[in-house]
């Protein structure tokens, strides 16, 4: 796979994301919504930044199923219960970001939801890869 991350520099310098992701490759991989769910299907973690770091390996467990790394994201979207939580935690968040998945941001969006699924979730993450 081939991944151009585009940062124009009429937009604000990017923290975290990618402004814009062209990718070529071969094969298109969809990832379903990951919350934080344990092997046993129950959801692990009682804070964000807790729930937010296996959200994320679950994600990335399924990427690398299907034969994917996390540099092969393009688009990845954040659906948290509490934006202002989300915001409170960036940082962390964004250094559990860079140990689990690296720096090669894809194009990302961060929504607020009423609720997840599972009415303990706080976050959820979902997205698509393109693996050569």
């Amino acid at each position: 796979m081939s991944a151009e991350r585009v940062n124009p520099p009429e937009l604000p310098p990017p923290a975290g994301f990618s402004h814009a992701v062209v990718a070529t490759g071969s094969r298109l991989v969809f990832l379903a919504g990951q919350t934080a769910l344990d092997a046993d299907g129950q959801v692990a973690g009682d804070t964000l930044p807790a729930q937010f770091a296996r959200a994320l390996a679950n994600l990335l467990t399924a990427l690398r199923a299907a034969g994917g790394a996390p540099a092969d994201l393009a688009r990845v979207t954040v659906y948290a219960t509490d934006v202002a939580a989300y915001r409170a935690h960036a940082r962390e968040l964004g250094r559990l970001w860079r140990e689990l998945a690296g720096r090669d941001y894809p194009a990302m969006a961060v929504v607020e939801v009423v609720r997840l699924w599972d009415e303990r979730a706080l976050v959820e993450l979902d997205g698509f890869a393109l693996l050569p």
